[in-house]
């Protein structure tokens, strides 16, 4: 079951926050898998779609912007890392998702949380210790 836990908070109030949600929207379209296969599901999977990479975009940007901030040594690697996952994001074939829905989606899926969680677990963990010295 996907759902934000307090162990993946960077103590960075708002990017948490921003975490928080990107979580809730990867949660609904968990519970899109769990409907049945029979369901045509491909509107809301391009919805959920939309919606995430719509947020993802403004996270990141906010989250760049923070990095700048504080000077953040490694600022360019981690924003190469957000431009690269956008990248593959964006190479989704949406057309080829209507085909085979139950497992495109779940693999959408498997795909966006891994790389959410290590991002988060790892880089953003690193760069929020910098934060919180520079900021205190």
């Amino acid at each position: 079951m996907i759902e934000w836990k307090s162990e993946y908070e960077v103590n960075v109030p708002v990017i948490d926050a921003q975490h928080a949600k990107l979580f809730e929207i990867a949660a609904s379209a968990e519970q899109l898998l769990l409907l049945p296969n029979s369901v045509d599901k491909y509107d809301d999977i391009v919805k959920i779609l939309d919606d995430l990479k719509d947020y993802l975009v403004f996270h990141f940007d906010s989250e760049q912007k923070i990095l700048e901030k504080i000077k953040y040594p490694k600022y360019l690697s981690h924003r190469v890392s957000h431009n690269d996952f956008v990248e593959k994001f964006n190479s989704i074939d949406l057309e080829s998702i209507d085909d085979r829905q139950q497992q495109n989606l779940s693999e959408i899926l498997d795909f966006v949380m891994i790389w959410i969680t290590e991002h988060v677990l790892g880089d953003d963990r690193e760069w929020a210790k910098h934060y919180n010295v520079v900021m205190k």
